[in-house]
C-alpha cells in the first residue's frame, strides 16, 4: 500500500515558495483516502498547499491532534476551500477529542496568561460545514488507518508542560492534554505514526499504538515530538526507548526543537530527517 505524507505547514520551510510558521499540518494519502491532519496556525496553509500543487479543498476528512491554535488556526480557511470545491455539500467530518474546545491557555502565574486554544467558535466552524465527531476512542479512517484516540500514559519520564492550562471559571488548572492524539497506519513493514505534538509523550504514544493495534513493529514516525523543553535525563530516556523500537524513518518537526532535533539526527543518523514545510515522504 503506497503512503504519501506531505507536510503543508511546519516551523521551517524546506521547499522553494513555501513559508515556515510555528505549527504543523500534514496531508496523508493512503488507502484511497486523503486525510488532513491539523491545519497549522493561519490561512497560510492554503498558500503552501498551492505552492506544492495540493488541493486542500478535495480532502476526504480532517483529524485534529489537539485544541491548540498552531494546529487549528487554519481550519476556517480549509473549510472555506472545501465549501468552494463542492466536494462535501453536506459538510466534512472532523475527528477530534471531546476536550478540543476547552479554553486552553499558556499560563505563568503573575507573569503571562495567553489564550492558545482554537481561535474560532464551534458554531462558526459548523456554519462553514464542519461536522465534529468528538470521541476519546480510536476512529477507523480506512481499512488500515485509525486515530489513536486518547493516549494512555505508561512511562513516567515524559511530563506534560507545566505552563499549559485550561481555564475553569476564574481558575487556571493544569491541562493534562487528554485531547492529544495521532494517526496510525498499518503497513506490512509495521506501524506508521503521525504525531501532532505528542504532548502526552512520543514514547507513550508509540506504546499506546502498539497496544491498541496488537502490532509491535514500528516502521516510521513523523511529526511533532514535544522534546523542545526536554532535559538531559528525558532525552536520554527517550533515545534509549526509541532505539528499542528499531524505527526505520524518523521525521521530527515543529515542537521537537532544533537542539533536540540535532540530537536525534546524531543518534538516528540512518533514519532521521528534518520534516519541514514542503517535505514529501513516500513510504
Amino acid at each position: 500500500m503506497p503512503i504519501t505524507v506531505t507536510t503543508l505547514v511546519e516551523n521551517t520551510a524546506g521547499t522553494p515558495f513555501t513559508i515556515g510558521e510555528w505549527g504543523q499540518s500534514l496531508l496523508v494519502e493512503a488507502d484511497g483516502q486523503r486525510i488532513l491532519f491539523d491545519t497549522g496556525p493561519t490561512a497560510m496553509i492554503a498558500k503552501n498547499a498551492s505552492a506544492l500543487g495540493v488541493d486542500i479543498g478535495s480532502v476526504d476528512r480532517i483529524v485534529l491532534s489537539h485544541g491548540h491554535y498552531d494546529h487549528t488556526g487554519g481550519l476556517q480557511e480549509v473549510l472555506t476551500k472545501i465549501r468552494e470545491s463542492g466536494k462535501h455539500p453536506d459538510g466534512i467530518d472532523i475527528i477530534a477529542h471531546p476536550d478540543i474546545f476547552t479554553p486552553k491557555h499558556f499560563y505563568i502565574k503573575d507573569l503571562v496568561e495567553k489564550y492558545i486554544g482554537i481561535p474560532f467558535p464551534r458554531e462558526e466552524l459548523e456554519a462553514l460545514g464542519a461536522r465534529f465527531n468528538l470521541t476519546n476512542e480510536p476512529v477507523k479512517l480506512s481499512e488500515n488507518m485509525l486515530t489513536t484516540g486518547e493516549v494512555e500514559i505508561s512511562v513516567d519520564f515524559e511530563k506534560i508542560d507545566k505552563d499549559l492550562h485550561v481555564k475553569e471559571g476564574e481558575s487556571q488548572v493544569h491541562d493534562k492534554l487528554a485531547d492529544d492524539m495521532g494517526i496510525i497506519i498499518k503497513t506490512d513493514q509495521g506501524l506508521v505514526l503521525l504525531l501532532g505534538c505528542a504532548h502526552r509523550g512520543i514514547i507513550n504514544t508509540l506504546l499506546h499504538a502498539q497496544k491498541i493495534t496488537g502490532i509491535k513493529e514500528i516502521y516510521a514516525v513523523i511529526g511533532g515530538t514535544h522534546l523542545i523543553s526536554a532535559d538531559k535525563e528525558q532525552m536520554q530516556s527517550t533515545i534509549q526507548a526509541l532505539k528499542g523500537f528499531n524505527i526505520k524513518k524518523l521525521g521530527a518537526s515543529h515542537c521537537t526543537g532544533l537542539k533536540s532535533a540535532a540530537i536525534l539526527a546524531h543518534e538516528f543518523e540512518g533514519a532521521f530527517f528534518f520534516n519541514s514545510a514542503g517535505t514529501k515522504t513516500i513510504l
